[in-house]
């Protein structure tokens, strides 16, 4: 990956309440800076909102935290997301996601999963590649999201679509371990 467009920021950049809150992520993390919150820190209040939109989607959203992670990795799959697939891959984990299934999610909705998997996984990929879902899809992912539920699972996938977007556009770099 190239030279960010826009350089992770510091306490100047990022106002003491931004800077704060990457320096507890970035620890968290077990990482130097978290790059993601370094940089749209530099937004301020818009990342505050951000972070607050974010939140109510994942971890504190509708859907089952194992679900979130499975569409948050294949949409950082398909869009080519690698720091957005190390940071998942871990929290994907604690979710319960194992290494083979992990594999999996790449290898996408045909990869031996249940209806419940497949279902997911299939509309995450139309929603990518499509910019919708197509009724077949539609109809195997309402079988086990209610309405609260499929309207999260658009928001949640077009989220992480956005994000992957924006940190392939600033060239963030990946985070570097402590």
């Amino acid at each position: 990956m190239s030279t960010p467009r826009i350089a992770p920021g510091g306490l100047r950049d990022l106002g003491p309440i931004n800077w704060a809150f990457s320096r507890i992520a970035a620890r968290a993390i077990g990482v130097h800076d978290a790059h993601i919150f370094s940089t749209l820190g530099r937004t301020r209040g818009l990342f505050r909102g951000w972070l607050h939109f974010s939140a109510r989607l994942m971890p504190f959203g509708t859907l089952p935290r194992k679900d979130s992670e499975m569409i948050i990795i294949r949409v950082a799959h398909l869009r080519g997301s690698e720091y957005e697939l190390d940071h998942h891959r871990r929290l994907g984990k604690r979710a319960g996601i194992s290494d083979d299934e992990f594999g999996r999610i790449l290898d996408g909705p045909d990869a031996g999963w249940g209806d419940r998997e497949r279902a997911l996984l299939r509309a995450a990929d139309e929603l990518v590649t499509d910019s919708d879902i197509s009724d077949i899809a539609w109809s195997a992912l309402r079988r086990h999201l209610d309405e609260r539920q499929a309207i999260a699972f658009v928001l949640l996938a077009g989220q992480y679509d956005m994000l992957a977007t924006t940190l392939h556009t600033l060239r963030v770099q990946p985070d570097v371990r402590a």
